[in-house]
C-alpha cells in the first residue's frame, strides 16, 4: 500500500483526509419514504439497503466490469443499466445514486429508469459535478443542474426536486485538497516521501479553513459538488 493510502486509511473520517469534506454518503430527501418493489442501479456494498423499512422489496443491480472487477459488489442481479432485464413498469421505485458519470450514455439509462417504473413511481439519481476522474476507464461525463433536467423530462419523468450538495467552498476545498494528495501519490521514491508531510499539514489547514468559510461564507450556486434529483413518472 502506498504513503498516501496509508494516510488517507489512518486518517479516515478527520480533517487529515483529502476526503473529509466531501462527507459520509448522502441519502437523497425523500429517499426513505421508498415503498414497494425498489431497484437500486449501481448499488456497490448495498449501503443504502439498511435504511428501507420492511415495507421495502430491495433489488440490488451492478455492472460487472465496475460492480464486480472493481469493488467486488455482491448484487441480486449483473447487468447493463442501459438494458435493464426487468418488465415495463416493473418498480414502484429506483435509486441510482453516482453511477451516470459511468455510463456511457446517461440518457439511454434514464429512459430505462422511466420505463421500467410504475406510473406515479418515483426515482431518486445523483451525479458529481465538481469532482475528479475516478474508476478510469469507466469515468466519461459530468452533467450541469440542466443536462440532468433535460435528460429527465425527455425521458419523460417530472422533476419533484433537484438539489446541489456542497457549499462553494467545500467544493473548492475538497478539490484543492485532492490535487494535493494526488500529486503525492503521483510521485515515486524520495520525492514523495519527501512531500507526504507537508501534503498532511496543507489537507489538515485547507480542510479546517474552507469548513468554516463554508459556515459563515454565502453559498455560490455555480459550484457543487454534485446534484440530486427526485423524478416522478407521471
Amino acid at each position: 500500500m502506498s504513503a498516501v493510502r496509508d494516510w488517507a486509511s489512518l486518517f479516515a473520517r478527520t480533517p487529515l483526509h483529502p476526503q473529509w469534506l466531501l462527507g459520509r454518503k448522502r441519502i437523497p430527501v425523500g429517499v426513505a419514504r421508498a415503498s414497494g418493489l425498489l431497484l437500486d442501479i449501481g448499488a456497490a456494498d448495498r449501503w443504502i439497503e439498511t435504511i428501507f423499512s420492511a415495507d421495502v422489496d430491495y433489488v440490488a443491480l451492478d455492472y460487472p466490469p465496475t460492480g464486480r472487477d472493481l469493488y467486488g459488489a455482491r448484487p441480486h442481479v449483473f447487468a447493463d443499466a442501459a438494458h435493464l432485464p426487468f418488465a415495463t413498469g416493473h418498480f414502484d421505485a429506483v435509486v441510482c445514486l453516482e453511477v451516470l458519470e459511468h455510463v456511457t450514455d446517461p440518457a439511454v439509462v434514464i429512459n430505462e429508469i422511466a420505463r421500467v417504473l410504475k406510473n406515479r413511481g418515483r426515482a431518486w439519481i445523483s451525479m458529481p459535478f465538481l469532482y475528479p476522474l475516478h474508476d478510469a476507464p469507466f469515468d466519461f461525463q459530468r452533467y450541469t443542474e440542466y443536462g440532468l433536467r433535460r435528460d429527465a423530462e425527455r425521458a419523460g419523468l417530472e422533476v419533484v426536486t433537484l438539489r446541489k450538495t456542497g457549499h462553494a467552498i467545500a467544493v473548492g476545498g475538497l478539490l484543492m485538497c485532492l490535487a494535493i494528495a494526488g500529486g503525492v501519490h503521483a510521485r515515486r521514491g524520495w520525492v514523495k516521501a519527501v512531500l507526504v508531510l507537508p501534503a498532511i499539514l496543507a489537507v489538515f489547514w485547507i480542510n479546517v479553513t474552507s469548513w468554516f468559510l463554508s459556515l459563515v461564507w454565502p453559498d455560490w450556486s455555480h459550484m457543487a459538488m454534485g446534484h440530486e434529483l427526485e423524478v416522478l413518472k407521471p
